[in-house]
């Protein structure tokens, strides 16, 4: 069985986007693939099939694989929340809380388990696409590492290292790797992959040459700027600032990009519609009073982002729209601070603490231990859906015998005020159905296409693996892996 694994001189390089890619493109060669990554940061995550939950990312590259998305693929998550902790995921449940100091000290003990994953995936295909995590170039977090090298060495697999040339210094950035890592560490990379190339390739034939002959480490190739890359779940947060709403739509969609937004690729099947626009907010712009509906999405830290909220004055942005009749949809987090009060006598975001909610719901939530973490179907808006709940807490209230949806077992979900203008909901992935959105937009007097989603990301994937097979030397990078893993034994090197 072989492995191999794509490393970044930075975060946000493009190796979501690339492993993804060469997931299905090996797939396509008829190999049975298995994404993986050691440790994972990110509040946009996804249901397994095992009842836990793993980053999106991770999710995506398994529907690149064709195969059910599984804890094993993310064994340590970490969801930051509001006072420089983290909620910390191991093998898809909730283990507790670890602040940014002491999770240098923990996560070495979380290697085995690390390792306890990645085989139980690696018996049970050809090929393990492995991602790391921002950079192997950070030596300050070296010790104790289980995202990069840590893992790279303790199970024998072999590197390529992922340069983003649209951000500039791609050159550096390799050879500038190779310079600082450990020299055993730098061993482990066997190649590089220019991403992110703007124009023709053969205008940076020579700086290629010279990272090959700077940093001994041989080219595998340089990959285009990929557009498919915009029909996929976003992962990370920075990607939100850096959209604009697209010019020429009729209708306005606005949501508030809070300060611990999660699962904001909720929204992103909007963008397959034309007949509205999305625009994400950022910090220190007010929510534009032209837009005909806005949602508040999930947040890891309710009570915190609901005090962001109001410190930005988008509390007033949001009773404005109402007021004017406006829509407003709720979605997890948003829809617990859509209600009359929000609770955490536990502190299980932070400090034990209360809130009063915008008040536009008449219901009440209390955030207890319990993570709800499973997959539901149902109807809402008199539509079909399938979707997953991720959330912690209770929210009860009058509001709540309007429900919003109808799950298939019979429980009901969320509430909808007496108006019929304010929606609260705890589906994620709601609007991946065609007739869902059709059924929202409608409200706004707009015609959805009702393209699937779903199937709008498949097309992407075999686009991006399609641009991979034509860039990238994918028959080297199988000979690697499967190399490599006979000369490590089966067990890996452990080094």
């Amino acid at each position: 069985m072989g492995a191999i694994m794509l490393q970044g001189t930075g975060s946000d390089v493009g190796k979501s986007v690339l492993v993804a890619g060469l997931c299905r493109a090996l797939v396509k060669r008829g190999l049975r693939v298995l994404p993986f990554k050691p440790q994972n940061m990110s509040n946009n995550a996804a249901v397994t099939s095992d009842g836990g939950e793993i980053g999106r990312a991770q999710a995506l590259q398994a529907i690149a694989c064709k195969v059910d998305p599984h804890t094993d693929m993310n064994p340590v998550l970490l969801k930051p929340q509001a006072d420089r902790t983290s909620q910390l995921i191991v093998h898809g449940r909730v283990r507790g809380t670890l602040g940014a100091g002491n999770f240098r000290q923990a996560r070495g003990a979380l290697l085995g388990e690390v390792m306890a994953s990645y085989d139980r995936l690696r018996q049970t295909c050809d090929i393990v696409v492995v991602e790391g995590a921002g950079s192997p170039a950070e030596i300050n977090l070296r010790a104790g590492d289980i995202a990069n090298m840590g893992f790279a060495r303790a199970a024998g697999v072999p590197v390529v290292l992922v340069g983003d040339i649209d951000r500039g210094g791609v050159i550096a950035a390799i050879v500038g790797t190779k310079t600082i890592i450990d020299p055993a560490d730098a061993a482990m990379i066997k190649g590089f992959i220019i991403n992110k190339f703007r124009g023709d390739p053969a205008l940076f034939a020579d700086g290629y040459a010279q990272i090959e002959s700077l940093s001994g480490w041989r080219g595998f190739g340089v990959v285009p700027w990929l557009s498919a890359t915009a029909r996929l779940p976003s992962e990370d947060a920075v990607v939100l600032e850096r959209g604009k709403a697209r010019a020429g739509r009729s209708k306005l969609i606005a949501c508030p990009i809070l300060p611990r937004i999660s699962n904001f690729d909720d929204l992103d099947p909007l963008k397959l519609e034309d007949g509205v626009k999305l625009q994400m907010v950022p910090p220190g712009q007010l929510i534009p009073a032209e837009a005909a509906l806005i949602i508040l999405p999930g947040s890891k830290a309710t009570v915190a982002d609901l005090a962001a909220l109001r410190a930005e004055g988008w509390d007033i942005d949001i009773l404005g729209h109402h007021r004017r009749g406006g829509l407003i949809l709720g979605l997890c987090g948003g829809y617990q601070m859509l209600g009359k009060s929000i609770a955490d006598p536990d502190g299980l975001e932070g400090p034990v603490s209360s809130a009063s909610g915008l008040g536009l719901l008449d219901v009440e939530t209390t955030l207890h231990g319990h993570k709800a973490l499973r997959p539901v179907s149902g109807m809402a808006m008199d539509a079909p859906f399938q979707g997953y709940e991720m959330h912690m807490g209770q929210t009860r209230g009058p509001d709540t015998e309007r429900p919003f949806a109808i799950f298939s077992d019979g429980r009901r979900d969320g509430a909808i005020n007496a108006a019929g203008t304010v929606f609260g909901s705890y589906v994620h992935g709601l609007l991946a159905d065609a007739e869902q959105r059709r059924a929202l937009l409608s409200r706004m007097d707009v015609e959805a296409g009702g393209m699937d989603y779903r199937f709008s990301v498949e097309v992407a994937l075999d686009e991006i693996a399609a641009a991979l097979e034509e860039h990238v030397d994918i028959d080297a990078l199988v000979a690697l892996a499967m190399a490599e893993r006979s000369a490590s034994g089966p067990a890996g090197s452990r080094a």
